[in-house]
Formats: C-alpha cells, structure tokens, sequence
C-alpha cells in the first residue's frame, strides 16, 4: 500500500473538520506525519509532515510557511480562514486549515489517526491488504465498505468514488473507530451471533442501513466486515460480501502473525541492544532509534500484592507502548525480567514529566502503583546499554516517596550504591576498621558507628555531630576517645576516616538518618 498523500487525507478528513486553500505541489504529494510546532525549538527537518501552527495567528504564519518550505514539509495547518495563501504558493507549500475553537491536540489526534491509516507502517504489520480488499468488495457489492477488528476499531475502508456514505462512516473513519452507542452494541450484538451476512437498519433519519459480515476463523471472531446500503448493492451482494469475509480472515491471520513476528524480532534486537551484545548502528536503524536518547524504565512497586505479576507486567508493557506512541509515533519499547524498558528521543528535557504521566497512569490502569527511573542521555544508540545500566541503578534507590527519578537527582545515592557493589567485591576495599567497629557496638551495645557517621556528616564538628545525635558534645567527645581506644581507629588520619566513611556508608549502608 502507498504511503497516505494530501489527497488521501482529505478524502479522510476533509470538509468541515480540515481545508485546504491550496497546494502548490498538488494533492499527490506524501504525508507522512502531523507534528506540532514548539516555537522554543528549531523547526526540525521532516520531509512529508504537516506542521499545526500552534500559537501562531493564521495571519502572521507567513515566516513559518517559508521555515516549513526550508524543512521540506509538505503544509501548513493554521487555525481560521485568513492564513497566506500567497506565501504558501510562493515556497510550494500546501496550507490548510481547521475551525477557529478547534483544539490543537485533538487536530493533531484527528490527523495523526487519518495518516496512520494508510502509510506505510500498516503494509510492515500485514494489514496494507485490507484497504485493497476493502476496495475490492466495495465495488462487487456495490457499496462503501469499511473493515472491522472486534473491538470496533477500524481496520481499513474502501475509497471507491461515487458510493453513498453517511455521517456515521466519517465519524467512524475519522477517529478509527465505530462510535459509541446503544444501537450500535445491539447491531453488533446481532452481527456477532450470526454465520451469514445480516441486514441492518438506519440508527437514524439521516444514516443509511448496513450489511454486515462476521469475520472467523476456526470459530474465533476476528472482526466484521460493513457494507453501506445506498440502494444500489449488487443482486449477489451477500455471496460476494461472504467471500470477502473469509479472504478478510486470511489477511487477519496473516497480519496477526505479521504482527507478532515484528514484535518479537523488535523485542529481541532491542533486548540485545540494551545489552549491548549486537551492533548498535545496525540494531538502531532497525529499531527507528536515531540521535541522542536515554533509556527510561517502568516497574510495578514490589512492596505491593500484585496476584500475578507476570500479566499485569505485560499490561504494563501494553500500557507505556501506547503512551510511548502517542507522543513518538513507532517507539521501541521491551519487558526484560519484569521491567519495561523504554528508548526516549532527545530532547529530554520533557522526559521526566513523561515518565510521571506514565507511572501515573499506569498505576491507575493497573491498580498498581508503578516507578519509573531515568538513565542518561546519551549521544547515540551505542550507548543505550548504559542509560539502561543507570536506569537499573536508580530503580534500586526508589521508594514511595521517591517514585520517579532521573540518574542525576539521585547521583549520589546510586554512586554509593555501587561504590558498595565494587569494594563487596573486593577483599582490600572491605577489610578494615569499620568491620571492627560494628563488631564492638554488637557486643557492647554501644552507639559508636552511628557517633562516627553523625560526625563524618557534621564535618567533623562535635557539634554538630552532637546536634544529629541529641547528645551533648561532651558525650560525642567521650564516644570519639573510647573508639579510638577500643576499635583502633585513628581519626586523626584523614585518609583513614575517608575510608572509613565510604565505608560506614556504603558497605553497612549507615547515614544520620538510618544510622
């Protein structure tokens, strides 16, 4: 299938919802996204998209028609009737525009839904078919046809000229996806409990009857498919309407495992990606992964009763992909050991604020509170392993007051922490006088390790390590001196009380709050 033109947009779309005042290149041009503009960033190079003039009046949008020209964008969409046409045909630039009250998100949602409807992505999943198929029985049965998953979603429709449609069809196209209602659950109702096509009538005045089809394959629905009746079907509209059924189920089939394929290469190649054990150009070009970014995971909270984790796990999966892909558009996205690990595009400084939305909704979706942790952004694919790598370590400091977290608000805390890992490893780096120390406290119950910490973290002053412990500073003195005495440490060695610093800290995880 060809990726969506100007022209296949507007047959989408167009009318009240989306004008066009010209398009200097013609209505074939591809359109291969809608972004939105950010006027506190340059506008990025995106041969193909269509840029919503956000906060920009349709009046003054002539220097961002020719910054879109520059870029090689195929249009402009502004909001009201005065935009400069004359500028636009100047620079080859289609301009477009929406109603004056339209909210720009749902422009963008509307655009987005109706390109994504026919690119080329839907071909890479098995279902660029479908619109051919759709097309295909549209003109045997002779009406506008449109196919279904089950859950009501639009799949593809046909776009033969001259076939009657209604309301119900444009709705139903622009968002993909069968508008809401009572009627509509009993039609389907009736639909799904039949084998053979069902004739429908109008919901209302103003729409047309239905011929419908459910569409199975060993005894699972995979979807329906929706004739229009404009009063002028095919006398064999039904036998063709059946066939078209079943070739729709072999394409669904098809596309199913299309789907499942990608998904598990995707998920292999960026699993390897994140450890690093493949070639990272190669595997980013793939994955659609270019330029900096960072890799941000999501977990469930392991304090909470989670009754089986390892489908709310993949829930959560399902959950950031399409929060991911709503603002990226194909994103890579993976659950490795109960961690979904997902690649943020640079810029990042909105990333956290994303991570937060996420979590949030998450949790709420699934009932679950959820963390999410940020690694650093780096240069390139070949250094998503580790943004991953700091990504990991950050989940490990999180706590309920700290759900969220980007590795360099936690610096210190993860630096500890595999300060700890290194110097457990090593036997030079954790022998020495803190063991003794620690030692000594347990057998004699007294409170020296925490003496030291409190006064490592008040600089060595007495009192202030007396203020942490609400001692007196002679009682922090005494302790200091029979320390010094009992456990052989020499705190006049500044380098001995570095050490035994580092390792109060890291090793016996010990800090004037814990301590």
């Amino acid at each position: 299938m060809d990726a969506c033109t100007l022209g296949d947009l507007l047959d989408v779309v167009g009318g009240p919802a989306l004008r066009l005042h010209t398009a200097p290149a013609g209505q074939a041009v591809p359109v291969t996204e809608a972004v939105l503009y950010d006027g506190r960033t340059p506008l990025p190079r995106l041969p193909g998209a269509l840029l919503l003039a956000v906060g920009v009046r349709a009046a003054q949008a002539g220097p961002l028609v020719r910054a879109a020209a520059e870029a090689g964008l195929t249009g402009v969409v502004v909001r009201g009737p005065d935009g400069p046409v004359g500028e636009a045909e100047a620079h080859g630039v289609a301009l477009l525009s929406v109603a004056e009250d339209a909210a720009w998100h749902q422009v963008h949602l509307l655009l987005a839904s109706a390109i994504g409807a026919r690119p080329a992505t839907a071909s890479d999943t098995g279902l660029g078919d479908l619109f051919a198929l759709a097309d295909a029985i549209a003109a045997g049965v002779g009406g506008a046809t449109a196919i279904e998953d089950p859950r009501q979603r639009i799949l593809a429709y046909s776009t033969v000229p001259g076939q009657a449609v209604d309301e119900d069809r444009r709705q139903g196209i622009l968002g993909l996806q069968v508008p809401a209602s009572a009627e509509n659950t009993e039609q389907y109702r009736r639909l799904f409990a039949a084998d053979r096509p069902v004739r429908l009538p109008a919901l209302t005045g103003s729409d047309l009857p239905r011929l419908a089809m459910p569409v199975r394959a060993g005894g699972e629905t995979l979807g329906s498919v929706w004739v229009i009746d404009g009063g002028a079907l095919a006398p064999d509209a039904k036998d063709t309407l059946v066939q078209g059924a079943a070739t729709a189920a072999l394409l669904l089939l098809r596309a199913r495992a299309a789907r499942e394929l990608a998904r598990h290469r995707g998920s292999d190649l960026l699993r390897r990606l994140l450890e690093g054990t493949t070639d990272a150009p190669t595997a980013a070009q793939r994955l659609g992964v270019t330029g900096p970014a960072r890799v941000t995971a999501f977990v469930l909270d392991s304090t909470a009763s989670v009754p089986d984790a390892e489908r709310t796990a993949l829930r959560l999966l399902d959950v950031v992909r399409l929060q991911c892909e709503a603002r990226y558009g194909r994103h890579a996205c993976v659950l490795v050991d109960g961690v979904v690990y997902a690649v943020l595009p640079a810029p990042g400084e909105r990333h956290k604020s994303l991570a937060e939305d996420i979590a949030g909704r998450a949790g709420q979706a699934l009932r679950v509170p959820v963390r999410a942790a940020l690694g650093e952004v780096v240069p390139d694919a070949a250094g998503l392993a580790d943004s991953r790598a700091d990504a990991d370590l950050v989940l490990r400091v999180l706590d309920a007051d700290l759900p969220v977290a980007t590795v360099d608000e936690v610096r210190p805390r993860v630096t500890l922490l595999r300060l700890a890992e290194v110097m457990g490893e090593r036997r030079e780096l954790s022998a020495g006088a803190w063991r003794r120390v620690l030692a000594y406290d347990a057998e004699n119950g007294t409170e020296y390790a925490r003496t030291l910490v409190c006064w490592f973290d008040a600089g060595c002053d007495m009192a202030g390590a007396a203020k942490l412990l609400a001692v007196h500073p002679n009682t922090c003195r005494y302790r200091l001196k029979q320390l010094q005495q009992h456990a052989g440490v020499d705190l006049d060695d500044p380098d001995e009380r570095l050490v035994l610093w580092l390792q109060l800290r890291a090793l016996a995880g010990l800090s004037p709050a814990t301590a």
